[in-house]
């Protein structure tokens, strides 16, 4: 039998990818707010994390550019995190408007339990895949994702 979630409402019917996108993202996010709620996180905090987990030291606007979050959304969970404990933000020396945003130990500690999400994560994900599905998926997931930031604030017109 067919999941009900999988049948697109009659006014989706023209955007059947465009719903199985959202439903996909829709139950990855929560298991992954489950996951990460186990380590007193919010999700999209991991996303910071990870990018200073590769580089220490960033300043908000870097971390702004390459998580793909509004300003508004990183700089409260910066806010979140550092009353967490888990980084510290400090002026700049050469602008002290720029905030530099540097991991604590407690941030620092986790990176492993981070990487184990996401591994048991993807498992999760692809279990009952082939190699060969998941190579096409993520193909085809980051091919949709460079149209719609290329091409997404412009409206297709009716040819």
């Amino acid at each position: 039998m067919t999941d009900p979630a999988s049948r697109p409402p009659g006014t989706a019917r023209d955007g059947r990818l465009s719903y199985a996108v959202f439903q996909l993202a829709r139950a990855h996010r929560g298991h992954a707010a489950t996951m990460l709620r186990n380590m007193n996180l919010h999700p999209g905090q991991e996303l910071l994390l990870m990018q200073l987990f590769d580089r220490d030291g960033q300043t908000q606007s870097e971390l702004l550019e390459t998580v793909g979050l509004d300003h508004s959304t990183v700089s409260k969970s910066l806010r979140r995190m550092q009353d967490a404990g888990l980084l510290v933000r400090e002026p700049a020396a050469h602008d002290r408007r720029v905030m530099v945003v540097h991991l604590t130990d407690a941030g620092r500690a986790l990176r492993e339990p981070i990487a184990d999400m996401w591994r048991t994560l993807e498992k999760i994900s692809v279990q009952g895949l082939t190699a060969e599905q998941i190579e096409a998926f993520t193909t085809t997931a980051y091919a949709i994702v460079r149209s719609v930031k290329d091409r997404g604030h412009q409206v297709p017109s009716d040819e």
